[in-house]
């Protein structure tokens, strides 16, 4: 039997796609939104436990950590709900060939990065 199939099949060497890399962004964001969702739980139940919980939540969300991460979790959201509506586009026959899926991969990161970095400037 001569297969021409490769017997030890290197990842590091296949070049994916750009909208490949998005999809995987997406599915990456949608887990830090998952995990974020526990500490905006957790916010929401110390700012209406009593005022004084209240008081501490500004104070330990005036911290640049708390920032940080308030703005990853800002940005986790921007960039999978950009990707998600390229999805539903796509879903629907809209941008769903090679080069239109290049150029809406190129869209969702161009415009996720623009509204990022507003957002950044909004939370610091």
């Amino acid at each position: 039997m001569n297969s021409k199939r490769p017997v030890n099949l290197d990842i590091t060497t296949i070049k994916l796609p750009l909208p490949a890399y998005t999809s995987i962004l997406h599915r990456i964001s949608g887990v830090i939104l998952f995990i974020g969702l526990g500490f905006l739980l957790y916010g929401l139940e110390l700012s209406l436990a009593s005022e004084e919980s209240f008081d501490s939540l500004k104070d330990l969300l005036s911290a640049p950590l708390a920032k940080f991460v308030i703005w990853g979790i800002l940005s986790a959201l921007i960039y999978h709900f950009i990707a998600g509506v390229k999805h539903l586009l796509m879903d629907v026959d809209v941008g769903d060939g090679k080069e239109s899926g290049r150029f809406g991969a190129i869209v969702t990161l161009v415009l996720s990065s623009v509204l990022i970095i507003l957002a950044g400037v909004w939370v610091w």
